[in-house]
């Protein structure tokens, strides 16, 4: 059975409809459907049958599916040898970030990355915690995050490896009470106004620490998701917030304050599919970030 059919399958599986397969790899539905019938021959089984929103993977087309990712990184291992042996690593690498470990990432990949063989292409995208893994299917990395685990929810099954741990300071407005204490605790903060992160959002994780450390449900006067947008909103003065404390810049309108008493320090964590983590320019970039990562923390 030839690899992209095994690949096609597993796609399928992943995104849904073979219309979505379709988009994201820009083929037409009709030329997928032929690949199809293809491996459908040459596995002498069903791969697929009708349903309700186009097709679904028969039991025979789910085994293969389930084996694609082995299969398929492999495969990568070994062509990955041999570019190796062709000297230094070249190619396209795709990322996708979350905007703040990406302003304290990507600055440094790119300036060391330059006259390499290298390019990046970059997509940023602010999202749930569980919803990161699903961007692996477009990007050969993405830089994810979580307070709760070094891998963050939903990536279990991808490749993972912890970039950097950031810790998660308190944003005051520089005229607030708090504003020139050394560090604060939960009960310095409950009853606090608050700029928030929408539930879901890993640092929200930390607003339920503090509830849960005092007792207190927390004022959430809002609940945005840009970093930049909060340290305007906390800088006028209208609230405090949770911010980051190696992608933040300092400012003469709020303070950063280091938070003691609840779990506050994110994992920054590169995920990606174990095929295309192999590729041996996505493990270049990889290295590199990975040092990056470490003159952070």
């Amino acid at each position: 059975m030839e690899a992209r059919h095994l690949e096609l399958l597993r796609d399928l599986k992943e995104r849904g409809t073979l219309g979505a397969v379709a988009a994201a790899t820009y083929r037409t539905p009709s030329a997928l459907s032929q690949q199809l019938r293809t491996a459908e021959r040459e596995v002498g089984v069903a791969l697929v049958e009708p349903a309700a929103r186009g097709l679904r993977l028969t039991w025979a087309g789910e085994i293969l599916a389930a084996g694609a990712d082995d299969v398929l990184a492999a495969l990568a291992r070994v062509q990955s040898a041999l570019d190796a042996g062709r000297g230094e690593p070249r190619g396209t690498v795709r990322i996708g970030t979350l905007p703040s470990a990406g302003a304290a990432l990507l600055p440094g990949l790119m300036s060391r990355l330059v006259g390499s063989q290298l390019r990046i292409e970059v997509e940023d995208f602010d999202l749930a915690e569980a919803d990161y893994a699903h961007r692996t299917l477009d990007h050969d990395l993405v830089i994810a995050h979580s307070l709760a685990a070094d891998v963050p929810a939903g990536a279990e099954r991808l490749f993972s490896v912890v970039i950097a741990r950031e810790p998660i300071d308190v944003a005051v407005p520089a005229e607030h009470r708090l504003a020139s204490s050394p560090r604060v605790r939960p009960e310095d903060l409950a009853r606090e106004r608050w700029i928030a992160v929408p539930r879901g959002f890993p640092f929200a994780t930390v607003h339920e620490s503090i509830e849960a450390v005092t007792g207190v449900t927390l004022d959430r006067i809002v609940e945005v998701r840009d970093n930049r947008l909060v340290e305007s909103l906390v800088g006028e003065g209208l609230g405090i917030a949770l911010l980051p404390r190696f992608s933040t810049p300092r400012s003469p309108a709020y303070r950063l304050l280091p938070l003691e008493g609840v779990h506050a320090t994110r994992a920054i964590v590169a995920i990606g599919r174990h095929d295309r983590v192999e590729r041996h320019a996505v493990r270049a970039v990889l290295d590199v970030l990975t040092d990056v990562g470490a003159g952070l923390s």
